[in-house]
């Protein structure tokens, strides 16, 4: 050893020095992987390489810790201590190395995953920028769209799309071209431009041109070249602009029902015809908004066209309405004179009835023999019956339906059989028929129902028998009809019906009619319908209304034919 610095003790304690800074460092690493690896779960699988680096370097931390104690005297167990130590690190770096051999695939591996999401990352980039594209043109389309709807008039709607399409667009012109006949010849009309301000006229194109074909037949944008004549009457084909682009616009029309079958109506079109400054090329993003915007636009129109169509029916219906106000107001003067008119009638009509009545009345409170008084009672009876026919008459002709009230009472049903037979004898007797009554004693006197009715249908029943022959002999019959079922009264029959004779009764009324003259002179079943003019009511409105009032009453009545079709009897069951 010389003197001076870079003696051997200094040097032997630089190198100490230096072997404590290193354990020191070495113990400190370890600590700061773990601190480091403590949160990174997806390198579980690398742990045993973590543990042998850890190892690794404390082992080699520890040598050099034991060095620095080595420049000095020192025992042998140091020494021991310090070649276990480096055995140690020794065996440890070489199984670390090994490990590091098997991982260096894994590593490969890494770097071109690496590689792939680098690529998959711009890859991304490019899609987030093509979402910010579609985003900007779906913000345009619902501006666009807001906007279009704002009106529902057809100009209105068509001069916002030139507007905002030429704005979000940056258009130099904007064109709508509509189907029209021209001297009876289909051609595309110039109707609205965006450089002339709203609505224009007086440009026309023939509908066979070849771009109007082409776009008319596509649903898609159509770019025009610069000799096309649709993009020169458009404002293009200039040195100052792009390409022209063009695309239809379905013209919807409100669909017109007739009878249940639509109206087929062939689907016309109109072109909208977009004008760019020069320079400008049409990216993916503006088309597709060019397309969006025409469906809109065609909506919308279609709406307009609706709104108007609804607009034109209200009219139509106001008009109606006011027609059928007057309608009304004419009805009701005319019922009002009709109703003048059957109260004079009426009157008419009553007063020489209530007259008969009256006179009947009086000469009934005379003493009179029983024939005289059996005839006045049939007069006034049957002048009842007629005061109920006005009566009916003039309430259907005032309310337009077949409406008979009943008037439901008791009555002596004998003195009601014995003025309909005295009536009916007095008919038989001016037509020249013979006549005979049969009325059974058990028969029940105080009964319930319209006294009335009954009397005019046995009137019926006798009329028309003896209207269809010339001469003959008429058989009344009424008796008592204990088997009487619900199916010969018909299902209308009340069983809980009251009843002043004590329990219920049915009565038969049987008018028959015995010819007396040859088959040639028979009327024919033709003439069963309908009588000669002159004679009486039609036998099937007399009938039916007969059988409407028998219903009524809980009854039935049928007639039975002869061979040749005519009425022989006439039956009517009723049950009081």
């Amino acid at each position: 050893g010389g003197g001076g610095f870079w003696s051997i003790d200094n040097i032997f304690r630089w190198q100490k020095v230096s072997d404590l800074l290193i354990a020191a460092a070495y113990f400190s690493i370890p600590l700061e992987i773990l601190y480091f690896v403590a949160g990174l779960r997806h390198l579980l699988p690398f742990r045993w390489v973590l543990v042998q680096f850890g190892a690794f370097i404390v082992l080699c931390g520890l040598t050099h810790l034991l060095t620095a104690f080595t420049y000095e005297p020192h025992a042998f167990a140091l020494v021991l201590f310090l070649t276990a130590a480096k055995f140690l690190t020794a065996l440890v770096s070489f199984l670390t190395a090994i490990t590091l051999l098997t991982l260096i695939p894994q590593l490969l591996r890494v770097k071109v995953r690496e590689s792939l999401l680098w690529i998959k990352a711009r890859e991304l980039d490019r899609e987030v920028d093509l979402m910010k594209q579609q985003e900007e043109a779906s913000w345009h389309v619902r501006m666009l769209t807001q906007e279009i709807r704002k009106s529902l008039d057809r100009h209105t709607v068509l001069y916002t799309t030139l507007i905002e399409l030429s704005r979000v667009l940056d258009l130099k012109n904007c064109a709508v071209w509509m189907p029209a006949a021209d001297d009876g010849k289909p051609a595309m009309h110039l109707t609205h431009e965006l450089r002339r301000g709203g609505s224009v006229d007086g440009l026309a194109i023939a509908v066979d041109d070849a771009d109007v074909v082409e776009v008319r037949r596509s649903d898609d944008v159509r770019l025009l070249g610069p000799d096309s004549a649709l993009a020169s009457a458009s404002g293009g084909g200039k040195e100052d602009t792009g390409t022209v682009a063009a695309i239809r616009m379905p013209m919807l029309k409100v669909s017109d029902f007739k009878g249940g079958t639509p109206e087929v109506i062939q689907t016309s079109y109109a072109v909208l015809v977009l004008v760019p400054p020069s320079g400008k090329n049409w990216g993916a993003h503006e088309l597709e908004i060019v397309e969006v915007v025409a469906d809109q636009v065609a909506v919308a129109l279609s709406h307009a066209s609706l709104l108007e169509e609804s607009q034109a029916m209200r009219d139509r219906l106001a008009e109606q309405n006011r027609e059928l106000l007057q309608a009304r107001r004419d009805t009701l003067m005319a019922n009002e004179a009709r109703d003048a008119f059957q109260h004079v009638m009426s009157q008419g009509m009553r007063r020489p009835i209530h007259t008969i009545l009256g006179l009947m009345s009086v000469v009934q409170e005379e003493n009179l023999t029983p024939e005289q008084k059996l005839v006045v009672d049939t007069m006034g009876r049957t002048a009842t019956v007629v005061s109920t026919l006005i009566n009916d008459v003039m309430e259907m002709s005032a309310t337009n339906r077949e409406r008979f009230p009943l008037e439901t009472r008791p009555f002596h049903l004998h003195s009601m059989i014995r003025d309909a037979a005295c009536v009916s004898r007095c008919l038989c007797d001016f037509r020249g028929f013979g006549f005979a009554v049969h009325v059974e004693n058990t028969l029940p006197n105080l009964v319930i129902g319209d006294e009335r009715r009954i009397f005019h249908v046995l009137l019926h029943m006798v009329g028309n028998l003896i209207s269809r022959i010339d001469s003959g002999h008429v058989t009344f019959r009424v008796r008592a009809d204990d088997e009487v079922t619900e199916d010969t009264l018909g299902k209308r029959w009340d069983p809980w019906r009251p009843s002043y004779s004590g329990g219920y009764s049915s009565v038969k009324f049987v008018i028959g009619v015995k010819s007396q003259q040859s088959a040639d002179s028979i009327s024919t079943p033709g003439q069963f319908l309908r009588k000669p003019i002159g004679e009486g009511f039609d036998l099937r409105l007399s009938f039916s209304m007969c059988r409407k009032l028998v219903q009524m009453m809980q009854g039935n009545i049928w007639a039975v034919l002869d061979g040749q079709g005519v009425p022989e009897s006439m039956t009517l069951v009723l049950r009081f």
